[in-house]
């Protein structure tokens, strides 16, 4: 190590962060993820604390780096304001949905191909590998993510991203759950050897089990159990790489407007509980850091520049009460629309759901069963067929006499965007900013029927 090098990690918001190495006068620092202001999600995801972003902040910033396709890791909203000059790293994902959104807002972006290590600038290095395996019943997300996943094997939805200058490696997990990631960390781990610093995930963000139709008890039950499966997780990520310094980040967020009622049964914990249990349950060579906005880790001296100052959880529920329940979601400002104009769609989105089910060979009797309501309150109920046998509209009494299925509720405005395909809205997206209900019979988690689900738009 240099004698004058400094490497810092700076937390900005959830999985927003800057890395940065300073020798003497040179420097380089890398945006990760940014999401710093505004509702990601379809609106329904928050930023709090509220994040104060100033743009002109960012002018030295060398590199962003995104991780993958979520809004909460590529926003828009984010992304629009700081300087287009600023190269954009990506891993070089077989579906360019990713390149082609930031190419939209103006930047240029630089794919890099799967566990390449490439000098960035000076003496420093990236290398991004996509997570493998992915398994939506790992990561909770029912819907999966997968826009790439055309030969139903691995998705590199997300990926991992090593960072280092010879003599120092921070490992940022983003969102990879252990499970779908624990081969590429393995790799890592044998290939860098010394860990400095990795940064990793301490929540499962997901529609279960607040979305899902259960009694209250059900739900608080359920929630805990997400929760503590989640950090043994987290804690398995830091046995397997055995760092210097592990820092819990991404999966900060609130749900707000109509669906803020829902935070009581996410069984996402608060950052500095989930600290607290990491602490306590992860041998004390490992040390553990955790950061407000804005504070920064040291990797030299191993020192923070300020001391963590828990969040106020009265402020918080006095803030949601305020602000954020009287937030709106975007398709809420539409003209709620007829029921027979929702149905004029329904053969068009069946026919590419189709395509898909075709394509991956997959059958299933269980049923999807859409139901929303128009303007007159007259309810949509529609039974979609998973083995080609095509749809119905049925009645609520009918919903009884399927065995196997998954019916989602939603408005019929957001179901408007959704059928007219991902450039309004995304069904993952939509899932995983809890737009959508559930109830479930039977034994109808099929990976296959969530992902063929993506593709139920008119889109071709």
């Amino acid at each position: 190590m240099l004698k004058n090098q400094v490497m810092k990690i700076t937390q900005l918001n959830s999985a927003s962060v800057i890395i940065e190495e300073k020798i003497g006068e040179s420097k380089i620092k890398i945006l990760c993820d940014p999401w710093l202001e505004g509702e990601e999600y379809l609106g329904s995801w928050a930023i709090y604390p509220p994040y104060e972003f100033i743009p002109e902040d960012f002018l030295d910033v060398d590199f962003i780096y995104i991780s993958h396709i979520h809004p909460d890791h590529s926003s828009a909203k984010t992304l629009s304001r700081l300087n287009k000059n600023i190269p954009v790293l990506i891993h070089n994902f077989p579906e360019k949905f990713l390149k082609q959104k930031i190419e939209r807002l103006g930047f240029n972006v630089i794919e890099i191909e799967h566990d390449i290590r490439i000098k960035l600038k000076n003496n420093f290095y990236i290398n991004i590998l996509a997570a493998d395996n992915c398994d939506p019943s790992i990561c909770g997300q029912i819907m999966g993510c997968g826009l790439a996943e055309i030969k139903y094997k691995t998705t590199q939805i997300d990926t991992i991203a090593v960072f280092d200058n010879g003599y120092q490696v921070i490992v940022n997990t983003n969102d990879c759950p252990f499970d779908i990631a624990k081969t590429v960390s393995a790799k890592i781990k044998s290939t860098y050897g010394k860990i400095d610093a990795i940064l990793v995930g301490y929540v499962a963000a997901s529609s279960w089990p607040h979305c899902y139709n259960l009694s209250e008890s059900e739900k608080q039950e359920q929630a805990i159990k997400k929760q503590f499966t989640k950090l043994e997780t987290t804690k398995k990520y830091i046995e397997l790489f055995q760092p210097k310094f592990y820092i819990p980040f991404a999966g900060h967020y609130t749900l707000c407007g109509k669906n803020t009622e829902l935070n009581k049964y996410r069984g996402e914990p608060e950052l500095e509980d989930a600290f607290e249990w990491l602490i306590s349950h992860i041998p004390s060579k490992y040390l553990g850091v955790i950061l407000n906005y804005n504070c920064w880790l040291d990797l030299n001296t191993g020192k923070t520049n300020k001391k963590y100052v828990s969040v106020n959880k009265l402020q918080k529920k006095k803030y949601m009460k305020e602000v954020l329940v009287h937030k709106t979601f975007p398709y809420e400002n539409e003209n709620l629309h007829s029921t027979s104009k929702i149905y004029d769609l329904i053969p068009d989105a069946y026919r590419n759901f189709e395509i898909i089910r075709n394509k991956i060979n997959w059958v299933s009797n269980s049923f999807i069963i859409l139901k929303t309501t128009d303007y007159n309150n007259k309810d949509l109920i529609i039974a979609i067929s998973c083995n080609g046998k095509g749809y119905d509209k049925i009645n609520a009494k009918d919903i009884h006499t399927y065995k196997n299925y998954m019916m989602i509720s939603l408005d019929i405005r957001l179901l408007m965007w959704l059928l007219t395909g991902p450039h309004k809205a995304l069904w993952s997206n939509a899932d995983l900013g809890s737009h959508l209900k559930y109830d479930r019979v039977g034994s109808v988690y099929k990976r296959g029927l969530f992902f063929c689900w993506n593709h139920f738009h008119i889109t071709t």
